[in-house]
């Protein structure tokens, strides 16, 4: 009775694996679609605020104190009998010392990923920063292989190869789409800035994953909202300091008036902003925890023609034959991506099952050559 029930146990886990696998990619796609609309609405009507605007990206992290109030107490009134390795003790915080260092310090990392990133966006159209963006799958997987030493399939390499030529197409309209009255050395400097973020996010998708392999304790989707929490505030804090220096907070009132769409609208646009971006974050640090760095990767580069295509509804930004290209290519990356995974894991229960049922041949081999042997005759 033992197999069945470890059975259902394993298969409990692999669909509350998969809902979650879903939950943070929902999650990612609106954070990596809203986000960049939202942070650009604000630049198109008026706002300057580079610090304010990266300050956003993470701010939002208080947001997470609701699922971790809720997890600590579905953990304290569904405590069962712990093994030897559990704790007793069911607390609010699991975080041990060392993984909080560590989520510490790629959270600064974020955070000056999130001023690179802003820069971007202050001089820049929403479709040329995202093809720039786009490029951080290549950096992904780069740093993927060197700190977790990421496998990869032919499969999962025609996804990066497809997603990466799609940003490269994309490439070949940027010149026509620089916006009025930008200086050549501010639109250069945005894309370089940009191109800086994509690089650097592109190393902070792995760092997170090899922390989450080297965490000394038991890794839990409840560590990981933790992990997350930690990261935005140290982002967060890194932000503000800038917005100090930068005098971004005695600013923010007469920007506010002077805002485009009205006051109102103004503090709108920022919430929505601190929304967008954590639901982003979130999103990506679960997708590592369900899947790999890689898939995080993918999935933010596949939604970038998505974005794309929302900036030309909202933003009436030009949808030229080269959108339409990178677009076909990244779906195409995309499917090659999970159907190399999906093949990848049949093959894998295919050779668990193959070792169960050659356990009880070789018993069976054993108990024959046991009766036939010269003591049993």
């Amino acid at each position: 009775m033992a197999e069945p029930v470890e059975a259902q146990q394993q298969q409990r886990k692999t669909t509350m694996k998969r809902t979650l696998l879903i939950t943070n990619c929902i999650l990612l796609s609106v954070g990596t679609s809203g986000g960049p609309l939202i942070m650009r609405l604000y630049f198109l009507h008026g706002g300057h605020r580079v610090w304010l605007s990266s300050c956003l990206e993470t701010a939002g992290f208080p947001i997470m104190l609701i699922p971790l109030i809720l997890s600590y107490f579905r953990r304290k009134n569904n405590r069962h009998y712990p093994s030897e390795t559990e704790n007793l003790k069911t607390t609010m915080v699991s975080m041990k010392p060392p993984l909080f260092f560590a989520a510490a310090f790629i959270g600064i990392l974020t955070g000056l990923d999130d001023y690179l990133y802003a820069c971007g966006v202050a001089r820049l159209p929403v479709s040329t920063s995202a093809l720039i963006i786009a490029t951080q799958l290549a950096f992904t997987a780069v740093f993927a292989f060197l700190l977790v030493r990421q496998k990869f399939t032919p499969y999962s390499v025609n996804a990066v190869v497809l997603l990466t030529v799609g940003a490269g197409v994309l490439a070949l309209h940027t010149r026509s789409d620089r916006p009025t009255g930008e200086s050549t050395v501010e639109y250069v400097k945005g894309f370089v800035m940009t191109l800086m973020a994509a690089a650097l996010y592109g190393f902070v998708l792995p760092l997170v994953e090899l922390t989450y392999k080297k965490a000394k304790q038991n890794l839990t989707y409840s560590l990981v909202m933790e992990i997350q929490f930690v990261m935005c505030f140290f982002a967060t804090v890194f932000c503000v300091a800038g917005m100090i220096i930068n005098n971004d907070f005695k600013v923010i009132p007469r920007e506010a008036r002077e805002f485009g769409l009205g006051r109102g609208n103004y503090y709108v646009v920022m919430v929505a902003s601190a929304i967008m971006w954590q639901a982003f974050f979130l999103g990506a640090i679960g997708v590592i925890f369900c899947s790999s760095s890689l898939l995080s990767g993918i999935l933010i580069a596949i939604l970038l023609p998505v974005t794309e295509i929302l900036a030309v509804i909202f933003y009436k930004e030009k949808f030229q034959v080269e959108k339409a290209v990178s677009l076909v290519l990244s779906l195409w990356g995309f499917v090659s991506y999970f159907y190399g995974e999906i093949k990848q894991a049949n093959k894998e229960k295919m050779t668990m099952m193959d070792s169960k049922n050659s356990v009880p041949e070789t018993e069976q081999i054993q108990t024959l050559a046991v009766s036939h042997s010269p003591n049993n005759i």
